[in-house]
């Protein structure tokens, strides 16, 4: 909730804390009339860009007072200014209209002036009787005047120029265009025919390639015959325009022919390479007129259209500023839409939705320089999902970031496909290209250690696999590739050496020496002998209190998963969305956290109802019979494995009374001899003292 915070002087500005960072609120039209007064070090933006934004691009350029593609500070206080002196009340740009009503305007002021002076000019060309201007009536006094540009242009172009083929210029153009690339292969490969006759069938299509086709349907391999030359070449360096040609190029010929090679070749079925260049000089010079009077037509008419454009830039940046400025704020100062989480209002730098393995990302954004993302961004602490979309639409390429900040991580690698949804609900075919991973919640943290262990053994087990499969494929071939070839030159010979080869190795064939692997043997029995002594100790530490074996499991989960869980926790309350936004120009200010609960709701996972139905292919359940017997061998295994390595089963503990029993014996036969050496010094003294 948002407090008063009084300053001693100046305005009273209202704050309130946003994804867990006090920030400034914008409120009112007199919080933008104020915002001069506002310390830039409390704003949340010093700079964003002016392209690549889901915002219009033309209002940014307006607001660019210096040109350099960045919207600073100063120039939104800039935009602010000039807004007091030509609105009659700051509170209008609250309703985000594109249209302004004259009785609003302030026409004492010069700045107002200048934009009644604008928009009468504008309904005046319009034929408009109005109170009131809008951004369409702007965009459609300049569609009229760049009509008029253009006709007037055209009526005025004096250069002459006939077009070589008439009305079917531009048809026969395009023509010439599409098989020009096909044409001077055809006469290099003439060309290097009459160097060298004996190269002719080289030049040709190959019948291999043909006959590897014809199995199956030839025309769905249009594509690759019409890779073949377009027809045989000759020493003459003559193409025949009538018959031989390439299947695959007909239609195109043909329509050569009829808008070209038969006005300017009339009854001729050859074509040299001379004629066919005289061909391409016409028609390149064709296009260099084009292209002169389009290029000198645009540059004339842009020339007319930026003067009629400084005309009404008054109109224009007024409209435009009552429709886009306090949208802007909002996601300069405080970044309230992207907070609000309201798929009406998203933030300028939301470039859409990304559907991925059943969940919706909808944190993307638009990717312009990804050296600095990929060096930058990882210090976001999210974990972002790197992708390359294409629009067959719109035939464009664009890379996006998405974050990912709910759910887990399973089946996400480099190369799966995805589908994106940009602002306009244009759908873009995307493939992740990079990852870089953090943390998504405590929970999965929780998991990823065995995950990560479970991924080892599994990398380790399939690896070992493989090279084990690939030597014995390796060994198998060059024993097979060199058994072929022995067997092709003599067969008796080769059965005579590996016989000879086999005896030798049967001779030569080395004893087991005992002696060299008794020390393999020992440091195995004594490695054995460890553990199970561990385990043992292991075991009586355990069944020595019940409590015992919880608090084990407890202490095991806490080592194994408690590092990962800690720095998941630090790294999730220090996530920011500002390095991700700096790698793409903006100069952020201020923290934009994203803490667990806020990106919760960044992304969206797949929920279904309870389903009632039964499925048909569902795995048979196991009896519960069956499970109680499972529980019972395996409870007992548990506790057989408890008294055998404490040593309390039956047979253990005679063992161990004989032992002990048989240790008694020992020590007292032992201790006897000792009490007959102790009494005989004794007996000595006696007899001496008699």
């Amino acid at each position: 909730m948002a407090k008063l915070i009084a300053k001693k002087d100046g305005y009273d500005w209202k704050y309130s804390v946003v994804g867990g960072v006090t920030r400034v609120n914008i409120e009112s039209g007199e919080d933008i009339a104020h915002l001069y007064e506002l310390d830039q070090k409390l704003w949340t933006v010093l700079s964003c860009p002016v392209k690549g934004l889901e915002f219009d691009e033309k209002t940014l350029q307006l607001m660019d007072l210096d040109g350099d593609g960045k919207i600073r500070v100063n120039e939104m206080i800039a935009a602010a200014e000039w807004l007091k002196k030509v609105l009659k009340s700051m509170e209008y740009l609250l309703e985000g209209k594109d249209s302004i009503d004259f009785a609003d305007i302030q026409a004492d002021t010069e700045e107002g002036q200048k934009v009644m002076e604008a928009a009468n000019l504008i309904l005046a060309k319009l034929e408009k009787e109005q109170q009131s201007i809008s951004l369409a009536d702007v965009s459609e006094y300049m569609a009229i005047f760049e009509e008029k540009c253009k006709a007037e242009y055209t009526a005025e172009e004096t250069e002459p120029f006939t077009p070589p083929y008439g009305e079917q210029s531009d048809a026969a153009e395009k023509s010439v265009n599409d098989i020009r690339q096909k044409m001077a292969d055809y006469f290099m490969r003439c060309k290097l025919a009459q160097f060298d006759e004996d190269a002719t069938e080289a030049l040709d299509v190959q019948v291999e390639k043909i006959a590897a086709i014809s199995g199956g349907n030839l025309s769905e391999n249009v594509a690759e015959i019409a890779e073949y030359p377009l027809s045989r070449p000759n020493k003459e360096g003559q193409l025949n325009i009538t018959k031989g040609l390439n299947p695959a190029w007909q239609a195109a010929m043909a329509e050569l022919k009829t808008l070209v090679l038969d006005v300017d070749f009339a009854g001729k079925e050859t074509l040299s390479e001379a004629e066919w260049n005289a061909v391409l000089a016409k028609i390149d010079a064709y296009t260099a007129w084009k292209n002169a009077g389009e290029t000198a037509m645009n540059e004339a008419i842009a020339a007319q259209l930026a003067t009629h454009a400084a005309a009404i830039e008054p109109v224009e940046r007024l409209v435009r500023y009552c429709r886009d400025y306090y949208k802007l704020v909002h996601n300069y100062v405080v970044f309230k839409d992207f907070y609000r989480r309201d798929d009406s209002e998203q933030a300028v730098f939301q470039a859409g939705k990304l559907y991925i393995d059943q969940r919706c990302c909808e944190l993307c954004v638009k990717v312009s320089d990804m050296g600095k993302q990929l060096s930058t961004a990882g210090l976001s602490g999210l974990y972002l999902l790197y992708c390359t979309c294409t629009s067959k639409v719109k035939g464009e390429k664009m890379d996006i970031v998405a974050a990912l900040t709910d759910g887990d991580v399973n089946g996400l690698c480099e190369g799966k496909n995805a589908l994106f949804y940009d602002r306009n609900g244009l759908d873009w075919d995307a493939t992740v290209t990079k990852i870089i991973d953090n943390p998504i919640s405590v929970r999965q943290a929780f998991w990823s250690p065995y995950r990560k262990f479970g991924n080892w053994v599994t990398d380790k087990i399939t690896k070992s696999a493989a090279e084990k499969e690939s030597k014995q494929f390796d060994e198998m071939t060059a024993k097979a590739d060199s058994s072929t070839t022995e067997l092709a030159t003599n067969m008796a010979k080769a059965k005579n050496q590996m016989a000879a080869a086999e005896s030798a190795q049967a001779k030569k064939a080395t004893p087991f020496d005992i002696a060299k692997f008794a020390g393999i043997f020992a440091a195995i029995g004594m490695a054995i002998g460890f553990i199970g002594t561990a385990l043992a100790k292991l075991a009586t530490g355990i069944t020595a209190h019940w409590y015992n074996l919880p608090l084990m499991i407890l202490a095991v989960i806490v080592i194994v998963s408690g590092p990962s869980m800690f720095l998941a926790w630090l790294k999730l309350r220090r996530r920011n969305l500002g390095p991700v936004l700096n790698a793409n120009g903006w100069a952020i200010n201020s923290k934009i956290k994203i803490n667990t609960a806020f990106g919760a709701t960044l992304t969206s996972m797949a929920k279904y109802p309870k389903l009632v139905a039964k499925d048909p292919f569902a795995d048979k359940k196991t009896p519960l019979w069956r499970k109680i017997i499972y529980w019972i061998l395996f409870l007992a295994a548990v506790a057989f494995c408890v008294l055998y390595f404490t040593k309390n089963l039956p047979w253990q503990k005679k063992a161990a009374e004989a032992e002990a029993t048989k240790t008694e014996q020992v020590e007292a036969t032992a201790e006897a001899p000792t009490a007959e050496a102790a009494a005989t010094p004794e007996t000595a003294t006696d007899a001496a003292a008699e």
